[in-house]
Formats: structure tokens, sequence, C-alpha cells
């Protein structure tokens, strides 16, 4: 008796260590700061090499991603043509490139766009990197930006534009300016939509879902950012592209209260 007693003992102590190790190990938290805006911090020390993007062959919503792969989360990432399905953004994924705009003819052939085609190709870009002794390291910078010496490119995903420490809306070309006026924007940028973006604070990673119950204007979710001390920061694709999925979180923003299908995202396996 005394040793089927002690036993039952051993057994729940055990799933009591395994639930609190489990919970322990858990690589990411979500906060809710300010009502409607949730803040999702990645311990990318536990979550080493588990950051990867994801891109789809025919455009696919972000929770069918998150229920056929089940990863911890998926976030949307990079631009698209909803049309042709073809990206805006780049993407790498274990050092190949598996996504390029100049592939996406819609954009390359737009007259209206050529002149700026430059500044949209050379759009901010979420880096993960690898140094010489294997350590993950986590950046922002534009595109064409070149790898620094003794570093490897492992993962990109593109979106822009960058938001701190400089917000590079003329400079990505979401907007234009002439003759010192906003003459056209891009991604809805000075008005309030939904939006996703990512940080960069002590080589930790940090993703902000802003949704439908606190719309921002780029420029809000650039001073966001720093608010939360980023020290770098970058858009994903937003507005009805907003969209997160976890175990205990489910966000989309399309009008309609559907999700939007896309291209690229952003996991934790």
């Amino acid at each position: 008796m005394k040793k089927t007693l002690l036993s039952i003992l051993i057994l729940f102590i055990s799933f009591i260590f395994v639930q609190v190790e489990a919970k322990a190990v858990c690589p990411y938290r979500i906060v809710q700061d300010p009502k409607g805006v949730y803040i999702v911090e990645v311990n990318t020390i536990k979550a080493k090499g588990k950051l990867v993007p994801v891109v789809v062959e025919e455009l696919e919503t972000n929770r069918s991603v998150f229920d056929r792969l089940s990863p911890r989360f998926v976030i949307n990432a990079g631009f698209f043509d909803p049309k042709n399905q073809k990206t805006v953004s780049y993407v790498t994924i274990d050092g190949q490139e598996v996504l390029n705009p100049n592939d996406n003819e819609s954009l390359i052939n737009n007259e209206v766009l050529k002149p700026y085609l430059d500044k949209i190709l050379n759009r901010s870009e979420f880096r993960v990197l690898q140094d010489e002794k294997g350590k993950y390291i986590y950046d922002i910078t534009p595109h064409n930006e070149p790898i620094k010496e003794g570093l490897t490119l492992k993962h990109s995903i593109q979106a822009g534009p960058m938001l701190f420490p400089e917000l590079r809306l003329e400079e990505e070309f979401f907007v234009l300016v002439r003759d010192g006026e906003i003459v056209s924007e891009s991604a809805s940028s000075l008005h309030k939509y939904p939006r996703t973006a990512i940080g960069i604070r002590e080589n930790k990673v940090y993703l902000f879902i802003i949704t439908k119950e606190n719309p921002m204007t780029l420029e809000e979710v650039a001073d966001l950012t720093r608010k939360w001390g980023m020290e770098k920061s970058m858009g994903f694709d937003g507005g009805g592209s907003t969209s997160f999925d976890s175990q205990d979180l489910h966000i989309f923003s399309e009008k309609d209260n559907t999700a939007r299908k896309l291209k690229s995202f952003l996991i934790l396996k």
C-alpha cells in the first residue's frame, strides 16, 4: 500500500514538474498594452533557430498556416499582389532566396512605379543571421545593405518601412513627395489602420499587433515601438492582412470579419 501511494506521489510530482518546466521554457509572452494592441516578446535564446519565414504557392490565411504547421505562433509578413498572387517583398529561407519581387511582372512593368522601383526593392527587411560560432543575431536593415563580415544570412523577410530609429516613409516609397507636399501614399501609411510590426531590443524580437480596436498610422506605430525601447523596428504588411494566431490568441482584421489570404508569414516553430 505504501509503495502504491509512493508511486502515485512520485507520478504526481513528476507531472507538476513537467508542467512547470513547460511553462518555464515557453519562448514568448504576450501582453496587451494599450487595449487592442498586442505585443509579443520572443525570448530568442530559448527560441534559437525556430523563428523562420514561411511562404505559400497559393495564398493562404494565417489561421490555415497555423492549423497546418502547428507552430507556436504565426504572423503575417511581407507584401504581395492579391491579383496575381506574386510577391512584392524579398524572402530568404535557409540561405536561399525563395521570393523575389523582380519576378512580379505587374510590379516591374508598371509604368507609374518604374521611377520608384529602386526605393521599393530596397525596402527594409527583418534578418536572422548567424555568426561563426552559430549564435543567432537579429537585424532590421534596407535590403541592399551588405551582410557584415563574419555573419551569414539564414532567413529574411522584407516589408517596411523602417519605423525606428528613422521613419523612412519617403525613402521606401510609402509616401510620394513633390515640392514639399505629399501627393500619394502606399499601405494607407498616413491613416489609422490595423498594423503589424517587428522590433529588436538586446537581440530579442518583439512583434506588435495593432488591431481594429485601436488602429494607428505608421508614425504612431513607430512611436509605439520607440516607447517599448526598440533599437530598430519596421512594419510588416498591415490593414486587412493584419493577423496573428497562437494557441491562445487569434486575430484577423478584414473589414467583413473574414481572414485575408496571404503570401508570406513569420512563424515560431
